[in-house]
């Protein structure tokens, strides 16, 4: 009898040690945070330079018929298209906003416009009679700019922006000439005003896309809308004049390059960490 106490109570101590080794779990190591991922901001001074074409549009012309009290417009005014180049200095100040200065030369466009007043005078009844008017202008402008770039897809980037700033206006002579004046004895004439040149305010609006050729080159694709107020446009020449242009916008297509200065930075590669070892 006291044996068999003996064996059941040895079989008992050995059933619960297998049952305590099956069920020990060994305490976890402690939890390790992954390294922190640092993403720096393309930030930094960039130069840039722009090519486009320029479609324009005159919102009229003013001038004095005959005397400084009789204010007439001028019956049709059409300025041409012409070409832009311009470059300029400016600061990406994270991946969504952006800011330059820009300096843009906007080649000659020629105008074209028609004035009717009236011939004749003295022993001679008034008889309504018109001129056709040519003339040329050149400007430059000088804008300070700001744009906010929506994101980056694959390598492109569109963006939209605005400017303000000023437009040196730049008009040459303005030549009419009169065909239909029956009391002429000369055929056709006319007279020559000499051309004005002023500063305009001006504002512009912006859109368009950049591409990443290189981390540091992007090419620039967009369009912009322009406003350049109206200033003195010529002179005053026998009994005509002088004139006004209500000031003109244009509608550019334009094409270009960035270049951040001092290339780019390349993000460090990241490697996770070593696996503690487990000793089974």
């Amino acid at each position: 009898m006291k044996k068999s106490l003996l064996g059941a109570a040895a079989l008992l101590l050995t059933v619960g040690a297998a049952h305590s080794a099956d069920v020990y779990q060994p305490e976890p190591l402690p939890f390790m945070d992954a390294p922190e991922i640092t993403v720096k901001e393309a930030s930094g001074w960039y130069l840039r330079g722009d090519v486009g074409y320029s479609f324009n549009k005159s919102r009229g012309v003013e001038y004095f018929q005959g005397s400084n009290g009789l204010v007439s417009d001028f019956a049709t005014a059409s300025l041409k298209d012409s070409f832009l180049v311009g470059a300029g200095v400016g600061y990406q100040i994270n991946s969504y906003l952006r800011t330059d200065v820009t300096f843009d030369y906007l080649t000659s466009a020629d105008f074209e416009g028609s004035t009717v007043g009236e011939c004749g005078g003295g022993s001679n009844p008034l008889v309504a009679c018109s001129s056709s008017d040519t003339s040329d202008m050149r400007a430059y402008s000088l804008m300070a700019n700001a744009y906010v770039d929506l994101g980056t897809y694959g390598a492109i980037t569109p963006y939209v922006g605005a400017g303000i700033g000023g437009t040196y206006v730049k008009w040459g002579k303005l030549r009419n000439t009169i065909c239909n004046d029956p009391y002429s004895t000369t055929g056709c004439y006319g007279n020559e005003h000499g051309g004005e040149k002023s500063w305009r305010f001006t504002y512009a609006l912006m859109a368009g896309a950049t591409i990443d050729l290189t981390c540091a080159l992007k090419a620039d694709v967009g369009y912009r809308f322009r406003h350049v107020t109206g200033g003195d446009m010529f002179g005053y020449v026998d009994n005509g004049g002088p004139g006004y242009d209500k000031g003109f916008y244009s509608h550019e297509a334009r094409v270009g390059a960035r270049y951040l200065l001092g290339g780019c930075d390349t993000p460090v590669a990241y490697e996770p960490p070593l696996e503690p070892i487990v000793y089974k």
